[in-house]
């Protein structure tokens, strides 16, 4: 049976890594996946697949898009089911959201060690992590004198690595790959 999954990719569309969305799609498809779709132009795709390793389908894929863009992309697959509990989860809610928030959920594919005292600060306090799962933690960005954050949590506590995404586009790019 064929499982829906979300592609989160790190560092398309920033720091000079320019990669058009139909590119992306064509090496989803290339290595046969169907149904691929994307949302916005900064490394969401959808697809369907009845592979059932993930990290082995995330390591291909890694592998391919190394060899079609030419520098390494990390992928962060998860089900629309996962997207659906970390929504679900929200420790976001009882916070209210100013102009001076942002709400980040962290993606790793090593786990984080969930026995911790939170929150915790970055080390500009620029940043609070809030809650984590085995492989999401959820971060609350601080705006300082309108700048986004630049402090860094320690090495041993989130994996190096991950992407993120805010809160509101997760909830956009679950809509999108139920489509």
């Amino acid at each position: 049976m064929s499982e829906r999954y979300i592609a989160f990719l790190r560092g398309i569309n920033v720091g000079g890594h320019v990669v058009k969305m139909d590119q992306l799609r064509d090496v989803f498809k290339e290595i046969g996946l169907s149904n691929v779709s994307s949302y916005i132009a900064s490394g969401n795709l959808f697809f369907d697949t009845d592979r059932k390793d993930r990290n082995v389908l995330a390591k291909t894929l890694e592998e391919r898009l190394l060899e079609v863009l030419g520098f390494q992309v990390p992928v962060f697959l998860r089900t629309i089911t996962e997207l659906d509990a970390i929504l679900v989860q929200n420790p976001f809610k009882e916070i209210p959201l100013t102009e001076n928030l942002r709400f980040s959920v962290v993606f790793t594919d090593t786990p984080i060690n969930e026995n911790q005292d939170l929150p915790i600060w970055s080390s500009k306090e620029d940043m609070e992590l809030i809650a984590v799962n085995p492989f999401e933690a959820f971060i609350i960005w601080h705006i300082i004198n309108g700048r986004p954050p630049s402090g860094q949590f320690p090495k041993d506590l989130l994996p190096a690595r991950n992407t993120s995404r805010f809160f509101h586009t997760l909830v956009k790019i679950r809509n999108a790959a139920a489509r």
